[in-house]
């Protein structure tokens, strides 16, 4: 049983320059977080985050630590996360591939492990809900890169 994660990907017809500006910086893709209350940057790397989770049990406001770990420019930017009001982790990154000078596929990923008490039964409403959070936030930055 892996943990709960999702993938998506999306194809711009806009140069990977242009994706990997808007993705290098947390402050464009915080905001479009399904959920989105708040964020706030710490330092370079880090940023907290604050958005209304709906899911099930899950009906409350979350607080997160986002770290980025690498940018691997004009390609790859890989970024943890933790729970700060919730006892998750996980993992993620958005990644751009040139298909063409004008053309370049988006690919959003995210890993999120529930732990502690309640951690089986979140992992498995994650199961579905994380795969719908990738695919929407994948999306909400494509529209926003266009």
């Amino acid at each position: 049983m892996g943990m709960p994660s999702g993938m998506h990907q999306v194809v711009l017809e806009v140069p990977i320059e242009r994706v990997w500006n808007f993705v290098k910086n947390m402050d464009h893709w915080a905001p479009l977080v399904p959920g989105y209350i708040r964020h706030e940057k710490v330092n370079e790397r880090q940023s907290t985050w604050e958005f209304y989770s709906d899911i099930g049990i899950l009906k409350k406001k979350i607080s997160l630590m986002v770290t980025i770990k690498e940018w691997l420019e004009p390609t790859k930017v890989t970024f943890d996360l933790k729970g700060l009001n919730e006892n998750f982790t996980g993992k993620g990154y958005f990644q751009a591939e040139a298909i063409g000078s004008e053309k370049t596929r988006m690919i959003g990923l995210l890993d999120i492990v529930a732990e502690g008490l309640m951690g089986k039964m979140v992992n498995n409403i994650l199961k579905t809900s994380v795969p719908e959070m990738t695919t929407e936030l994948t999306e909400n930055i494509a529209a926003n890169i266009k």
